[in-house]
């Protein structure tokens, strides 16, 4: 496991300051249409992103058990201002505060998880043993990016603390996977977009992230199937750039290979990699120097770098 980037802030217990949650997904192109197309083939169908209307205010609520999450907000898409949220449990306000990110400050859009079907921004739910956590998903604009993630859970009776996970362009989706007890949150790895070709023709991995004791980790690895499934997806791509002759293949490509090191099988994928390079196959047009065995050179060392 590896723990994954972000920033955990500390929140005293008073009704003034609350404790908040924030969990963000978005489409990655070509990259989330293969997740969804995975998670359907899991029986877990992905929900798209739903844009917050238009009204000057908006109020949003989310529950489980006694606890309730309540955010309220101004403002018209792509701009809010004066978001709050408030946890209550058993009817009593324990957290209120303003939203913010350190990723866009108090300008960030409340934005639809999609979990449950519903297209809210807020979560209430349980991710482990103990008691449940909020949810938040926001959006800070801007072309392919941002959404953020921002944890709130208990660390003492008077203090929540917060983990804030920047997700980049794709986001994530909260499923329950198969073989696994608690929800987890299904992302892409935002890393490979631009490394080997242009946004559009990058693939980004299968990444699957778990929050345990105030920290998100990653745990892809964990998931067999679900990476097995991303990988035929990968595969899939990179035979169909036959019909370009595969003009800019390697942004797949890459895709595939690191699903095939998670799955360890870096030695087969090393052998196909050469007989492609070897077809002539591994091209990029972004990039057209960085083909062939200069390309399976480079994406070598930038799995290992990244932890592959």
């Amino acid at each position: 496991m590896t723990t994954y980037r972000g920033v955990t802030t500390s929140y005293r217990s008073t009704a003034s300051q609350p404790t908040y949650l924030v969990a963000s997904r978005r489409r990655a192109k070509r990259s989330l249409s293969l997740l969804s197309a995975l998670l359907v083939t899991l029986g877990l169908v992905a929900v798209g992103v739903v844009p917050a209307s238009a009204a000057t205010t908006k109020k949003y609520h989310a529950s489980l058990g006694t606890l309730t999450a309540t955010l309220t907000y101004q403002g018209t898409y792509p701009e809010a201002h004066g978001a709050v949220l408030t946890i209550t449990s058993s009817g009593r306000v324990q957290y209120r505060s303003a939203v913010t990110s350190s990723f866009c400050g108090d300008l960030c859009w409340p934005q639809s998880t999609g979990y449950g079907g519903a297209p809210n921004p807020l979560q209430v739910v349980k991710l482990s043993v103990g008691a449940p956590v909020v949810i938040l998903g926001l959006y800070s604009g801007g072309a392919h990016c941002c959404f953020i993630d921002e944890i709130f859970a208990p660390s003492t009776t008077t203090t929540y603390s917060k983990t804030e996970v920047f997700l980049g362009d794709p986001g994530a989706q909260l499923k329950k996977l198969p073989g696994g007890q608690w929800p987890v949150f299904v992302s892409a790895d935002d890393s490979f977009a631009y490394t080997f070709t242009d946004y559009a023709a990058s693939g980004l991995p299968v990444k699957i992230l778990r929050f345990e004791n105030h920290h998100v980790v990653i745990v892809t690895r964990h998931y067999r199937r679900v990476v097995s499934l991303d990988a035929q997806g990968w595969l899939h791509a990179f035979y169909d750039q036959a019909s370009s002759h595969y003009a800019d293949s390697v942004g797949v490509i890459a895709a595939w290979t690191a699903d095939e090191y998670l799955l360890g099988r870096a030695s087969n994928a090393e052998t196909f990699l050469r007989e492609q390079a070897a077809a002539g196959h591994l091209n990029s047009l972004l990039n057209p120097s960085v083909k062939g065995l200069v390309f399976v050179t480079q994406l070598n060392k930038f799995l290992h770098q990244r932890g592959y």
